[in-house]
């Protein structure tokens, strides 16, 4: 936000204090991972800045790190880097694998996540919702418990969802299932917060309006209430 030209001295200089320290926390902030990229470099197996790195000695500077961490879990990381080097990185690298089930993961769960959210923040925002508070208050509980507690719970419910029950049901742990499952829950309450927010200012005359003009609900959702809380809803995303 820029300083406006009447501005008195007294605010001027508040305006540039207030750069310095949010400048400052951003460095403070920065500053480890500034740290740690120079030292990704070094040669030799210590986490310092040595004499010839110091010195800026083409010797003193490797890679070795980084070729270390794409090697791990590859059948021969040591054969010629052609095509069938790139496909086993592909196949076996442990990074690889982790980043595949990341974004696997990550884009179901925001899938399931948004879709869910966004539901409940539709039908918690009408007035004639029972026990709105009730409800919104278990929805958003896993933003309030520790997400250790939440953890340690999926992972035993997920272990057998069914002993409660006396049967013998299919394990979800160490599935993409289970841990898709457990990511939504845990953003399903970020969506519900910013939709109901978008929500706050709706005007529920639009849904009456489409309605008496013929429209289905479905239609109503998908032409008048979706492209207004669409910033909403890409927001909790």
């Amino acid at each position: 936000m820029a300083l406006p030209t009447y501005a008195d001295p007294l605010e001027r200089a508040w305006y540039y204090a207030y750069l310095v320290i949010c400048t400052l926390i951003f460095i403070f902030l920065i500053a480890p991972i500034l740290v740690i990229i120079p030292l990704s470099f070094n040669a030799e197996p210590y986490f310092t800045f040595t004499g010839k790195m110091l010195a800026l000695d083409p010797e003193g500077y490797s890679l070795r790190w980084y070729d270390a961490l794409v090697t791990v879990g590859m059948q021969a990381p040591q054969a010629p880097r052609d095509a069938s080097w790139w496909g086993d990185m592909w196949q076996n690298a442990s990074w690889v694998k982790a980043a595949k089930n990341s974004v696997i993961i990550g884009f179901w769960a925001t899938i399931l996540s948004t879709c869910l959210g966004t539901l409940a923040a539709l039908g918690l925002s009408r007035p004639e919702m029972p026990y709105r508070r009730l409800i919104m208050a278990v929805l958003i509980s896993p933003m309030i418990v520790p997400i250790i507690i939440v953890a340690t719970g999926m992972f035993f419910f997920y272990s057998n969802p069914c002993a409660i029950l006396g049967t013998e049901c299919g394990r979800l742990t160490s599935t993409y299932t289970g841990v898709v499952l457990a990511h939504a829950a845990l953003g399903i309450p970020f969506v519900i917060i910013t939709v109901t927010a978008t929500l706050s200012g709706f005007d529920q005359s639009l849904i009456r309006a489409a309605a008496s003009l013929g429209a289905s609900p479905s239609t109503t959702f998908f032409r008048v209430i979706m492209p207004l809380i669409l910033p909403g809803v890409i927001s909790g995303a």
